[in-house]
């Protein structure tokens, strides 16, 4: 039995940011745990990369790739860390992160906080390759003249410590970054990244809002498709505002959690039709439960991501997850996770 339930009303008498960096302290000192073995029937391929569970940690827990180890332990199918600047930089100003209990929802306005590439990677040097699929999400920084030239520089020194990089164009809280999904300067972008990969780097994600116009998943798709992207992660906090109840739902930022994931399905399934099933699709968004799971890989998600559920339900919610699925799988007459896929 989770012990979380009865932790929570302690951790949620303190600040946002404070409970989330007490939390990192807490994995740092605990050694971390060997991987638990998940059914065979979860293991599914994406990318020519083998994820033993289909159930990920999004980016923005372990921003600056921390406690990636003990993550895996707690069951976690990857993690991946990040969002990683070039440059160390503090974002925004506090208080940028916000609860919004009666909604199961966060809003936070972060802008990139990151310690800076070069002291992630000592951490990453240390990697144990065989522990599990570590994603490296990687940011331009927010005072850069060339926000281009910063993703090629972290595609350049990332990409060895990587199973993938994920190309974050969405967040919200960098001013004028979600204009890099515009088709002229996204075709730049993954230009670029093509580049700046070789013919030996990682496999290369590209995470992309779910405040989508009418035209641009096409577009992305489309352009995607044709600078070599392995996959869209399909997507990220949104700026929009459905009805919400909590005395913060007037803060500025992205949301997250619960609210969001009629529109993360929605924008997923978008994405799906665009794509036909020739690129693997990453749902995220508004994911709780192993049935709001099975519903984004039903609607074409190979894989999905969490993590403000795991503020309401604890660290283990992963793990839980994909115990549920792979008795779900089991119920339905289906042999493997990727049956699954819409």
């Amino acid at each position: 039995m989770s012990l979380f339930p009865l932790l929570r009303p302690l951790i949620f008498r303190l600040d946002a940011e404070r409970a989330h960096g007490l939390s990192i302290a807490g994995l740092k000192a605990f050694p971390a745990r060997r991987a638990p073995d998940f059914s065979q029937a979860l293991r599914t391929n994406v990318a020519g990369i083998s994820f033993p569970s289909p159930v990920g940690l999004a980016a923005g827990y372990d921003k600056d790739a921390e406690v990636y180890g003990p993550l895996f332990g707690l069951g976690w199918g990857h993690v991946e860390v990040g969002t990683l600047t070039p440059r160390p930089q503090p974002g925004n100003p506090r208080p940028r992160n916000f609860r919004l209990p009666e909604d199961r929802a966060v809003i936070n306005r972060y802008g990139f906080n990151s310690c800076g590439q070069e002291a992630a990677l000592e951490r990453l040097a240390r990697r144990d390759r065989t522990a599990g699929v570590l994603g490296i999400n990687i940011g331009a920084n927010k005072d850069s003249a060339d926000r281009i030239a910063d993703y090629a520089e972290g595609v350049r020194r990332m990409g060895r410590h990587a199973d993938y990089l994920t190309i974050n164009i969405s967040s919200p809280n960098t001013p004028g970054l979600r204009q890099l999904q515009d088709e002229g300067a996204l075709r730049e972008l993954l230009a670029a990244m093509r580049e700046a990969r070789g013919v030996e780097g990682p496999p290369v994600f590209l995470k992309v809002a779910p405040d989508q116009g009418e035209e641009e998943p096409r577009q992305i798709v489309r352009a995607a498709m044709d600078h070599g992207i392995d996959a869209l992660i399909v997507g990220n906090t949104t700026v929009s505002r459905p009805p919400l109840r909590s005395r913060h739902a007037g803060e500025a930022g992205g949301l997250s959690g619960a609210p969001l994931k009629p529109l993360a399905l929605a924008t997923l399934k978008r994405f799906r039709s665009e794509t036909a099933g020739a690129l693997p699709l990453i749902g995220v968004g508004g994911i709780g439960s192993a049935e709001d799971a099975w519903e984004r890989i039903r609607a074409g998600a190979s894989l999905v991501q969490l993590y403000t559920a795991m503020v309401y339900e604890g660290p283990g919610i992963g793990r839980r997850i994909a115990l549920e699925l792979a008795e779900r799988l089991q119920r339905e007459g289906m042999s493997s996770i990727a049956e699954a896929v819409g």
